[in-house]
């Protein structure tokens, strides 16, 4: 396991589109709005691991047109995302005193697709996991093992991002700010959504 999450840990830590919703919904709502964008990032990786056990992600890979059409629907969603995004910091407005409600309807569900459409979080467990794994014991355990020290890497570091974004919550209440946070993170999106297209 320690083996693993360090190998795992640069992946972690590398700015993605999980990381660039929990900044856009945390700046818009509060830090409530983290616990949703967590749960919808975990719930894809678990998705991720739960193929790898059945072969399915396997077939996907090995399958030249199942992965490019799993590519560039991963490709375009990022990018329609951060261009709803970027529209919608231009019109933003002032935050409701204590965050607003919770948007579990919006938070999850993007950070979910955004994970289960990103061909790379789905070679993670055809690569890098194989290395770990053992045929002595069953091979679905040890790959949901594995996919858990993931979730839990991903939610620390996560939420570590919302509770700093919370030393700033006076700064975010303005809507100059807010509104400047949108554009950047729809414009992050939009990036790894061409990266996405451009660099399979």
């Amino acid at each position: 396991m320690t083996g693993f999450a360090l190998a795992i840990l640069p992946l972690v830590i590398t700015p993605g589109a999980s990381l660039a919703l929990l900044i856009r919904h945390v700046t818009e709502g509060g830090r409530r709005r983290a616990l949703p964008v967590i749960l919808g990032t975990a719930t894809g990786l678990y998705v991720h691991a739960s193929l790898a056990v059945a072969g399915l992600a396997a077939l996907v890979m090995r399958s030249e047109a199942a992965f490019t059409v799993v590519r560039i629907a991963g490709a375009c969603y990022l990018a329609g995302l951060g261009a709803w995004t970027w529209w919608s910091a231009t019109r933003a407005v002032p935050a409701a005193p204590g965050g607003g409600r919770v948007r579990w309807n919006s938070a999850y569900p993007q950070a979910l697709f955004a994970n289960l459409l990103n061909p790379k979080a789905a070679s993670v467990f055809l690569t890098l996991v194989p290395q770990f794994v053992t045929t002595d014991r069953p091979l679905g355990g040890q790959i949901l093992a594995l996919a858990t020290v993931q979730v839990v890497m991903v939610g620390l570091w996560l939420l570590g991002w919302a509770l700093l974004m919370r030393r700033a919550a006076p700064y975010l209440e303005s809507a100059r700010v807010r509104g400047a946070v949108g554009r950047v993170t729809g414009g992050v999106l939009i990036v790894l959504g061409v990266r996405g297209l451009v660099s399979w």
